[in-house]
């Protein structure tokens, strides 16, 4: 699918995603990955949710957003509470949800000008 809203160029925009890739700023990437609105922009090791582990965070922590959104693939999935414990203590919000509503979650977030993460799973995932 693809989303049509224009951002400005410098800010890393989800501009589209299908089964097993999602667009960023119209470059195509195949695979999990890790975006913020500025900055970090990169591949995400796990490639199901049932493979994230409690260190697939660290990166996330270290880049102190206000929330991180995890798009869990075609369906929303919860993850344990123990997955996302270390997170959550440094005050960072963790919202699960399927990759499409994270996607447009992500977007009208970055938007509004807020410091939110997205990691991001293909569709199949």
């Amino acid at each position: 699918m693809k989303l049509q809203e224009h951002q400005a160029a410098s800010l890393h925009t989800i501009t589209g995603y299908g089964d097993c890739w999602i667009a960023v700023n119209a470059q195509t990437t195949e695979g999990s990955l890790l975006v913020m609105p500025e900055g970090m922009l990169q591949a995400w090791r796990p490639q199901q949710w049932q493979d994230i582990k409690a260190e697939d965070f660290e990166l996330m922590i270290e880049a102190k957003p206000d929330l991180v959104i995890v798009g869990t693939g075609a369906q929303q999935r919860f993850l344990h509470p123990k997955l996302i414990s270390q997170v959550s203590s440094q005050g960072i919000g963790v919202e699960c949800m399927a990759t499409p509503a994270a996607c447009r979650t992500y977007n009208i977030l970055m938007a509004e000008g807020r410091k939110v993460l997205a990691a991001l799973l293909p569709m199949q995932a």
